[in-house]
């Protein structure tokens, strides 16, 4: 779900890049220096997670897991997911420079939204419930990301309205796997490492 340089407008990609910046600066602030190794490997998680494309029709998917890493990290998703998108970016292309930015904020932002929205519901529920709620995380932020991306391209200019349509469709059956994957994930950890959902960052604000 990489946006390409190029695509989108210099307003859309300065106002993304802005938002993003401050999203990282927010992270940074919320990061503990036990939740380190952790970012890290959530990271990774997703720089390899998103490196395996699938095509489906004129374009492909691939899975992100930022509903995940938001529901572990919190705001500091956002330092996390842009290691991994500047990581692809400088060494396979994936989204390039320019777009950094937004791709940032449109994988980020989804990541911050579902852990506000049911993180706390994973943090204080059982290992059932919290499945139950990571899993509509999980699902949820990639319809986020979807709709995110979507709009950049629509704000773009109206040749991207098509694709914009298309970003959407082909990520349904993505929400229905990371729902999975993000389920089964929170249920083994809340049953192993509960301590990992600690509150991260205080409150949204």
């Amino acid at each position: 779900m990489h946006i390409v340089d190029g695509a989108l407008s210099n307003p859309v990609v300065i106002g993304g890049a802005v938002l993003a910046v401050g999203g990282i600066a927010r992270g940074l602030r919320s990061l503990p220096m036990e939740k380190i190794p952790v970012a890290g490997v959530l990271s990774a998680m997703f720089f390899v997670a998103s490196l395996v494309h699938v095509p489906v029709g004129p374009t492909s998917v691939h899975l992100i897991m930022n509903g995940l890493a938001g529901l572990v990290l919190g705001w500091a998703a956002f330092p996390a997911l842009f290691v991994g998108l500047l990581l692809q970016a400088v060494f396979f292309g994936f989204g390039g420079v320019t777009a950094l930015g937004v791709n940032t904020l449109v994988i980020a932002g989804p990541a911050v939204l579902v852990w506000a929205l049911v993180g706390g519901q994973v943090r204080r529920g059982s290992a059932r419930d919290a499945a139950i709620w990571a899993g509509i995380g999980g699902a949820l932020a990639i319809a986020l990301t979807a709709i995110a991306v979507a709009g950049m391209l629509a704000l773009s200019g109206e040749g991207f309205v098509l694709a914009a349509k298309a970003v959407i469709a082909v990520h349904l059956p993505v929400m229905v796997v990371e729902g999975l994957l993000a389920a089964a994930a929170v249920h083994l950890v809340k049953k192993v490492k509960p301590e990992l959902f600690a509150p991260i960052g205080g409150a949204l604000a």
